[in-house]
């Protein structure tokens, strides 16, 4: 099978952690133990989140003397790409001897008339308490909101029209290459109506939403969204919080998933598998294999009606 795997950004950097490089080598470990078994049976392209990586590298700019401007956040989501396409292509190395790795910079395609440029939504960076996210805000000229845990920045999440590069993803991956890319929902530009220049835009696009787009446009099987829960909960946090361990898209979206948590995860799981009758499937990243096999997480199939 051709699997589209998104990890999410926690499998890179849990909440708490500092985001030290060693701390992120160490996650990402786990993450090339749990692809390595689904690698040796099926092509993998693997996306990833990057809000911990790329709101810390937002404030490093703000704070650089030497600079008279701060980095804007496409340059800062392109840094984010290559550092963790480095960190996992070299693990994934290690874990698979004798495979073809490649980590692609990728850039997703926006309207530069999306609404979301009026109202931030996308969570970066770390959580702060409420008292320290208002400084910051001040300060910076940030928009903050609650996160499940604190307070964190929002910035812009236009939705994703198109990853430029899927033509070279889908060339890497007929010649037997593992391909790591549109990380961080891959760096937003615009094209000009006449000379299709591109323009970097000052947002972060939702890496679920474009790998739900990815796995669309690379005709793949299978979309596995891996997170730090071992399937969806519906009810979550209530008294009535349970288990679904079967879903259809339309049972998605009907479960009042918050925006800032697992919204965009259903959200992308239930556009893929509306679009192309195939499965999409939510759990936690050391069952990887188990999800893909049914044994674990949360599968979603395509309405029967619609079948």
């Amino acid at each position: 099978m051709r699997i589209v795997v998104a990890l999410g950004g926690n499998a890179l950097l849990r909440r708490g952690e500092r985001p030290d490089a060693a701390v992120q080598q160490a996650n990402i470990d786990r993450v090339a133990t749990a692809l390595a078994r689904l690698a040796h049976e099926h092509e993998l392209v693997v996306t990833h989140g990057n809000g911990p990586q790329i709101g810390l590298l937002a404030m490093e700019s703000e704070a650089d003397p030497a600079l008279s401007a701060p980095y804007p956040l496409d340059l800062l989501g392109a840094q984010t790409e290559g550092m963790i396409g480095s960190l996992l292509a070299r693990t994934l190395h290690d874990a698979l001897p004798g495979h073809r790795i490649a980590a692609l910079v990728t850039h997703t395609l926006v309207r530069p008339d999306d609404p979301a440029f009026a109202r931030p939504t996308k969570f970066v960076g770390q959580v702060h308490s409420r008292a320290t996210a208002e400084k910051l805000a001040r300060e910076r000229g940030w928009h903050i909101a609650r996160d499940t845990t604190g307070w964190r920045r929002v910035v812009p999440s236009p939705v994703p029209e198109r990853i430029l590069e899927t033509d070279t993803v889908h060339d890497l991956l007929n010649s037997g290459t593992l391909v790591i890319c549109a990380g961080g929902g891959g760096v937003p530009v615009t094209a000009d109506p006449d000379t299709g220049a591109l323009t970097g835009v000052e947002a972060v696009v939702d890496k679920d939403l474009t790998a739900a787009l990815l796995a669309e446009d690379l005709k793949a099987d299978f979309l596995l969204i891996l997170t730090d829960v071992p399937c969806v909960y519906g009810g979550y946090g209530t008294p009535d919080q349970h288990p679904l361990l079967d879903a259809t898209p339309r049972e998605l979206r009907n479960g009042g998933f918050p925006a800032g948590s697992m919204g965009p995860k259903t959200e992308a799981a239930a556009r893929f598998v509306e679009r192309t009758g195939a499965l999409a499937a939510i759990g936690a990243l050391d069952a990887a294999y188990e999800i893909v096999h049914g044994r674990s997480g949360t599968l979603i199939r395509p309405d029967l009606a619609a079948g």
